[in-house]
């Protein structure tokens, strides 16, 4: 399978499929078009028999910065009771197929990658984050709590207490903090990411498939739990999406102002 569009690039080459994002432009975040394309990647990479691994990366400066906020800010005023639809709609199939791929995946992080970019990231089996990367749930900044299964994989990854503050508080983290809590195999410089994570999923590509595949399932089996978290997710999504908190936090993003929270 190879395949382009204005967001997404998918090539498979010598058992390795490469999925890059690339609206570097707008520092890659996700989009109506986006989400859809990255989808249609990933179940295309899953059904070609060829894959043997998966490197997922992207183009410019940042890795992912989550939702696009100006598209969201026109679903919040075209319809604010339907505008987090696309949790249940895009985010969740696009998590499930991320997870259910069968293959090791290897992501490739530099500049930001905050949100449901992180969330998308830590879908992968291993990253490799340039040093100068910078990581952050983001959600509550906005009113919001999670969504793209991050509340399930952080605390999976870290328990349930670091989990907690940098859900709550919505810190920046970097790489180094990153790979000293488990969340990153691999820091190299930041001109060093592309080449390093492609040495690896290589490695991986090359490798006892048919052994990994097993890892999968039984990886797959200790977090069982994560379909249950989506629809948890999604829920809360909903609820909050039509809230004032939300819409004002929102708008202040875009607007470059700190929001004012009312807790309504």
């Amino acid at each position: 399978m190879n395949a382009e569009t204005t967001t997404v690039q998918a090539r498979v080459e010598e058992a390795l499929a490469t999925i890059t994002l690339t609206r570097a432009a707008a520092s890659n975040a996700l989009d109506l078009v986006t989400k859809q394309d990255l989808l249609a990647a990933v179940r295309g990479v899953a059904e070609d028999s060829r894959v043997r691994a998966v490197l997922l990366t992207a183009e410019g400066k940042n890795f992912c910065v989550g939702q696009d906020l100006a598209e969201h800010v026109e679903a919040l005023r075209a319809d604010a009771s339907s505008a987090m639809n696309t949790v249940g709609e895009h985010y969740n199939p696009l998590i499930r197929a991320l997870r259910d791929l069968p293959v090791p995946v290897v992501v490739a992080i530099r500049g930001a990658c905050v949100g449901a970019g992180l969330g998308i990231a830590l879908l992968g089996d291993l990253r490799v984050a340039g040093a100068g990367a910078k990581f952050a749930t983001a959600f509550t900044g906005i009113g919001l709590a999670s969504d793209s299964g991050l509340s399930h994989a952080l605390v999976q990854a870290l328990g349930a207490s670091r989990a907690a503050g940098l859900m709550l508080l919505g810190d920046r983290f970097t790489a180094a903090e990153a790979h000293q809590w488990g969340l990153v195999h691999r820091v190299v410089d930041d001109g060093e990411v592309d080449a390093a994570a492609r040495e690896l999923a290589r490695r991986l590509a090359d490798g006892p498939t048919a052994a990994y595949r097993q890892v999968k399932k039984l990886l797959r089996a200790e977090t069982a739990g994560l379909s249950e978290a989506l629809e948890r997710e999604r829920h809360a999504q909903e609820a909050l999406g039509a809230s004032h908190d939300h819409r004002a936090a929102v708008d202040a993003f875009l607007a470059k102002t700190r929001p004012v929270f009312e807790g309504h």
